[in-house]
């Protein structure tokens, strides 16, 4: 059996035991799969329910934001701080230190500054996804093999030629890692956020559908974050693998 065929036979099984173990049990407190269809069909129609589509639409595009501003900030300042040495070594090891802090105790002073809309949530996305985006360029360029900068100079190559034919390839491994790790802490940090405080977003529906006992509704919610999750790792995982072939 190939890879996916093992993956969709493990799916598959899950999906039979889950059933059979949360059938026969109370639906407000086991959800089984069968019923999920049915829910989401309610929740599409059923007046008295957030409008799914909506919230769907404004988190993908507070994901999209925080992600774009994420990369841009990150990119900037992993080359500002990797390309001159005195920066990188004064600054890295606090990046580092902010980085190992539990990143949901930033979340109320965000939310204070920014308020309970969509720019709260973006900057917490962007706050998660921006320290591993500068690390992973920093380490990328660590690893540029010097004797091929110096060769490529040495045989009249200006400073973009070396970058793009020397030192991108050689730090596109590493550096496409931290891109797609940011990119999934731009998730969580979206979601998370509307999950603490929002107004609007599929987190704030999650925390509706949870509040009132809507077992069903809020699995489906945990099914489609699931899905928007795995869509998003899945692009950014074949991204990678170009770029890694096209680094060789």
């Amino acid at each position: 059996m190939t890879v996916l065929a093992w993956r969709a036979a493990i799916l598959l099984g899950s999906v039979i035991v889950w059933e059979a173990v949360a059938r026969p049990l109370n639906p407000v407190l086991y959800i089984a799969p069968s019923r999920l269809p049915a829910a989401l069909v309610r929740m599409l129609n059923v007046r008295d329910l957030p409008p799914l589509p909506g919230h769907v639409w404004l988190t993908v595009t507070e994901i999209v934001a925080a992600y774009a501003l994420a990369l841009a900030a990150g990119l900037w300042l992993g080359f500002l701080l990797g390309l001159r040495r005195t920066l990188g070594r004064i600054y890295e090891p606090l990046l580092a230190a902010l980085y190992a802090v539990p990143s949901v105790v930033w979340y109320p002073s965000l939310m204070l500054f920014f308020g309970l809309g969509p720019a709260s949530k973006i900057a917490f996305g962007l706050f998660l996804a921006v320290f591993p985006i500068v690390l992973s360029v920093l380490a990328g360029i660590r690893q540029v093999p010097q004797h091929l900068v110096t060769v490529a100079v040495s045989m009249g190559a200006g400073p973009a030629v070396v970058f793009r034919k020397v030192m991108l390839p050689a730090m596109a491994s590493t550096m496409v890692g931290g891109l797609r790790a940011g990119l999934a802490l731009s998730v969580v940090g979206v979601l998370v956020g509307e999950i603490l405080g929002a107004r609007a977003g599929l987190g704030y529906v999650i925390n509706y559908a949870y509040g009132l006992l809507m077992t069903e509704e809020y699995g489906v919610l945990v099914m489609l974050v699931a899905a928007t999750v795995l869509a998003i790792d899945g692009a950014g995982a074949l991204v990678e693998a170009r770029v890694k072939r096209w680094a060789g």
